[in-house]
């Protein structure tokens, strides 16, 4: 039997298509791609994404570990094998790059996602520092103030290997500063990161190695200074007894934002291809939940988790020389405790109105400086020096050693004689306090000792200036580097000041300026 055309034409038809069904080739998955990258270490919470990532493109990311900082000095260096690199922040690597003269063309950079550098606290803690604190939102100098009498005792990665540490290092001393600018070189002085760093207890070359240590030591340790996303991951993950209150410095934050940068050309359109993905809105979701980082995608719903405002973000310093500054200061081989020499002048001029200023000064010093920036400069826990009050000669003259009220009871008591004398022995009792600092540096080597001269009259008794010069030049090589900062007041001669202050390696400073509380403030017998 015939079959109508019509059926024939279906025949055909199914043939056509069972035999295309067979021939035709099967849907292809993406082709399998191995990156290898240079990553910051605390993207190792990355790893479930890049999972996904590739099932999703083919293109696998193996992730080299580093602390940050190590990482970018890695890369200035040129000493990696790697295709892409994932810093917490490139800003040190192009630093690295501007102090080596680096002209090499930059490396292609997307930025992925943020977190900025804060600070979890214990609850009380918090609440005893808002009683403290002169605004309930702290701020760095509510941190450093506390520090440096021993209210504070917390953990910060380190900053010569982590990006945390630095940023943390960069928010302190630009607040320190007071400029409300980037950082330059002539802002970082150690006089204003000591009583912060006092409170330094714990420190780790990674941002995870440092949360370990809280954990293991979280009962003895009120604070934990590192990125907003570790902290609320921390928070949420059992390990702790109660959670961290999370605190974004008043005074502003610096913020990372963890750029993949494109190292070998040749992978363009593998980096591509991960770029798209991550910041595809799926990708950009999937970072927030799972990292509690930022996504850079401004119409990705907040994660309630995260604080709808972060306050002020600092200005990374563009100086090489900022950071090796700030790095120097912080370096654990030079953190003991340096002692200063306070020679202060009780001659007859300073009754009065000049006396009380000097007495307001220490006061500030002592804490009672509730500036911003006078809250870095306070006398800080273990912090050593010697009171000379000199005339025609020394006067009186003790050590102290700041561990609580009574040494600062002991300070104010020193200062609050009305014993004064008629003449003015300046370089005499400048001689003096070299053959003190002869005495320290020779009992306690390495220890850095100086000296701080503050006078409101001309020298008017003792050795003259050029005898000053003959004995400071036959001290022992080690007592001859003790540098002298003077502080001219009132009627002091300046000339002959600023001569001393460059004699010995130091600056003046004049307090008819400012102020003599400003003075002090400026020179903290710091180098």
């Amino acid at each position: 039997m015939t079959k109508p055309p019509s059926v024939r034409v279906l025949l055909v038809l199914c043939v056509v298509l069972a035999v295309g069904a067979c021939t035709a080739p099967a849907p292809t998955t993406p082709p399998a791609t191995t990156l290898r990258v240079l990553a910051s270490s605390e993207l190792a919470d990355m790893q479930p994404l890049l999972d996904d990532l590739r099932r999703d493109t083919g293109i696998e990311l193996v992730l080299d570990y580093q602390g940050s900082v190590a990482a970018a000095d890695s890369l200035a260096a040129g000493d990696h094998r790697h295709d892409l690199a994932w810093l917490s922040s490139e800003r040190y690597f192009h630093l690295k790059l501007q102090a080596t003269r680096n002209t090499r063309p930059r490396p292609l950079s997307t930025k992925i996602m943020s977190s900025p550098v804060v600070i979890g606290v214990r609850p009380k803690t918090a609440e005893l520092l808002r009683r403290e604190a002169p605004d309930p939102r702290l701020s760095w100098a509510d941190i450093a103030d506390a520090a440096a009498v021993g209210r504070v005792r917390f953990g910060m990665a380190d900053p010569s290997r982590t990006n945390s540490g630095l940023s943390a290092l960069i928010g302190v001393a630009t607040a320190a500063a007071g400029t409300g600018s980037a950082l330059r070189p002539q802002d970082v002085t150690c006089d204003r990161l000591r009583g912060f760093l006092t409170g330094r207890t714990m420190t780790a070359e990674t941002s995870n190695l440092l949360v370990d240590q809280f954990v293991a030591r979280q009962a003895d340790t009120d604070a934990l200074i590192t990125y907003e996303s570790v902290l609320l991951s921390l928070n949420a993950s059992g390990r702790l007894t109660e959670p961290l209150e999370i605190i974004y410095p008043e005074d502003g934050i610096v913020l990372s934002d963890y750029p993949l940068l494109l190292l070998d050309p040749a992978h363009r359109a593998s980096y591509d291809t991960v770029v798209t993905w991550l910041k595809s809105e799926t990708g950009q979701r999937r970072i927030m939940e799972r990292t509690l980082r930022r996504p850079v995608d401004p119409n990705i719903p907040r994660d309630p988790r995260l604080a709808a405002t972060i306050g002020n973000a600092l200005f990374f310093p563009d100086q090489p020389e900022v950071v090796d500054k700030l790095l120097a200061n912080y370096d654990p081989r030079s953190a003991v405790h340096g002692q200063v020499i306070f020679l202060l002048d009780f001659s007859g001029s300073m009754k009065g109105d000049r006396i009380a200023a000097l007495r307001s000064t220490f006061d500030g010093l002592s804490g009672a400086d509730s500036s911003s920036t006078g809250r870095f400069l306070r006398f800080y826990q273990g912090e050593k020096f010697v009171l000379t009050r000199f005339g025609g000669q020394v006067l009186a003259e003790r050590s102290f050693t700041i561990g609580g009220q009574a040494d600062i009871d002991a300070i104010r008591a020193f200062l609050a004689t009305d014993q004064f004398d008629g003449r003015t022995a300046v370089w005499s009792a400048l001689d003096h306090a070299y053959q003190t600092a002869s005495r320290l540096v020779r009992d306690n080597p390495g220890q850095p000792v100086t000296i701080v001269l503050m006078t409101d009259g001309e020298s008017n008794a003792g050795i003259d200036f050029e005898e000053f010069l003959r004995r400071h030049g036959s001290l022992p090589p080690e007592a001859r580097a003790v540098h002298t900062y003077t502080i001219r007041y009132g009627d002091a001669d300046p000339a002959a000041l600023d001569r001393a202050a460059r004699a010995t390696g130091g600056q003046m400073v004049d307090a008819s300026a400012t102020s003599l509380h400003e003075a002090f403030k400026k020179t903290r017998g710091c180098r």
